[in-house]
């Protein structure tokens, strides 16, 4: 849907009269285009003394082609990028611009070391271009081995999130805590955070882990999931019909499920998309036995949660049948279709499951208490389950969308929508391509290392953790 002040905020007249009223002036997100690279700015590397990720931040670095700059103050770094074989230069000072910032803080052991986040963001961040980006990188502060640097590695949070508020001209700020033996699984989320593809994530706390299987990088980064059979639930219209589309560009055959209700609409996505419809409404009774029988041969090596509903009341006035079908729907059909999989055999080993929760489902909402329930219970269900399924080889990831302009969101009232848009630190909705970008870096091949994780695709959302 059009934002007209988006739009006004960046004319002429709207950014002076936005200016001198004090009003946010959100920028027009960059967006990735097939065949972009990751990153086409310089970036700039910076870290604390002691810092463990730069040999495989180099690597990364290299293999996306990077144009790195290193920090004054990082000593270690002309070194560890010439053994990397990357040619890196130092940075020029205040004058040269960059479009991110790297720095590692994993070498920081207590709190008194924190000056050193202090100098090189004071010194840098005036140097980064609109739609910048802004990596973190620390130790997970639940392994760390002593109680002062746990304490430190846990502020990185306050410093991410507070960065993201701060920074605006859509710049995004993520922090990733790698854990210990780790490092080579960072290549699939630093592509995915550095590019244009992570437009609307800003704000957010990511953990790589020890990958759940075998992992190989994908053969081609730019189709990650070539060779891969996908099922995408709710995927006739709006983020589902996005996420099938995004999935089958990296590569997948997509298999479109919806209710029967929308079976013109799905087939016209399946057909978009090259892959296959299935109509089906999952809460049928027998809905999982023919859902494991329309499994391809081998089963399905990503399965995507995505099918869900709304029925807003308050609960004083909400209707045992209102209650029932959202919570059946948004969380109880995707435990049932899990174990229906996993029983049958119907999701491969080395798979993916990601889920779509909701804000809703971490700040709540008015008049949504059955489907805020549901969607904290997707986050509840992806954190319990990552441990039993990483037995298994499969990881389980979750997002949640905030406002995202779809049909829905179109249908709200002016105000209500509008409190939607410029509540987050990008002050404005995002697509559903943005939803669909992240899930399928949670699908690709690449990201073995990640599970349990929840992603907000919120803009940095004001509201909520």
């Amino acid at each position: 849907m059009k934002d007209s002040y988006r739009n006004f905020a960046n004319s002429d007249v709207g950014s002076r009269l936005t200016g001198w009223l004090g009003l946010p002036r959100p920028l027009p997100l960059a967006r990735y285009r097939a065949g972009q690279a990751v990153i086409d700015a310089p970036l700039l590397i910076g870290g604390s003394d002691g810092a463990e990720l730069l040999p495989a931040l180099a690597g990364v670095l290299h293999a996306i082609q990077a144009q790195p700059l290193g920090h004054p103050e990082l000593a270690a770094w002309p070194a560890v990028a010439a053994q990397a074989g990357l040619a890196s230069r130092p940075w020029g000072g205040s004058e040269e611009s960059v479009g991110a910032l790297l720095f590692d803080a994993t070498g920081l052991q207590e709190s008194s070391q924190g000056e050193a986040l202090y100098q090189f963001f004071h010194d840098t961040v005036r140097s980064l271009l609109p739609c910048g980006r802004v990596i973190i990188l620390g130790r997970p502060p639940e392994l760390c081995k002593q109680p002062r640097q746990a304490t430190v590695q846990r502020a990185l949070e306050g410093l991410s999130r507070s960065l993201g508020k701060e920074l605006k001209r859509a710049i995004a700020v993520q922090l990733v805590y790698v854990a210990p033996g780790a490092e080579q699984q960072l290549e699939s989320t630093l592509r995915f955070l550095l590019s244009p593809r992570s437009a609307y994530v800003s704000g957010q706390v990511v953990r790589v882990g020890l990958p759940v299987a075998t992992a190989a990088a994908p053969a081609d980064w730019a189709q990650p999931l070539a060779g891969q059979r996908v099922l995408v639930t709710g995927a006739a219209q709006g983020i589902g019909a996005a996420i099938a589309e995004r999935l089958a560009a990296d590569g997948a055959a997509v298999s479109c499920l919806d209710i029967p209700a929308a079976a013109q609409l799905l087939e016209g996505v399946a057909e978009r998309v090259g892959g296959s419809a299935l109509a089906l409404d999952l809460s049928a009774a027998d809905a999982a036995a023919q859902l494991t029988a329309a499994a391809p041969a081998g089963g399905w090596q990503v399965v995507v949660h995505n099918a869900g509903i709304t029925r807003d009341k308050t609960i004083a006035k909400m209707s045992p049948r209102l209650w029932q079908s959202v919570v059946d729907i948004n969380l109880s059909v995707q435990e049932r279709i899990n174990d229906a999989l996993l029983e049958a055999g119907a999701l491969a080993s080395g798979g993916r499951i990601v889920c779509v929760s909701s804000m809703s489902g971490i700040a709540g909402n008015f008049g949504q208490t059955n489907y805020a329930f549901s969607k904290a219970g997707v986050i509840g269900m992806v954190q319990s389950m990552a441990p039993l399924l990483a037995e298994r080889g499969i990881t389980i990831n979750a997002v949640a969308p905030g406002f995202i302009e779809t049909q829905m969101t179109a249908a709200m009232p002016l105000m209500t929508r509008e409190a939607g848009r410029r509540l987050n630190s990008m002050s404005q909705g995002g697509l559903p391509v943005d939803v669909a970008e992240t899930i399928g870096w949670l699908a690709s091949p690449g990201s073995a290392g990640l599970t349990g994780n929840v992603i907000r695709v919120c803009g940095q959302s004001l509201l909520g953790a």
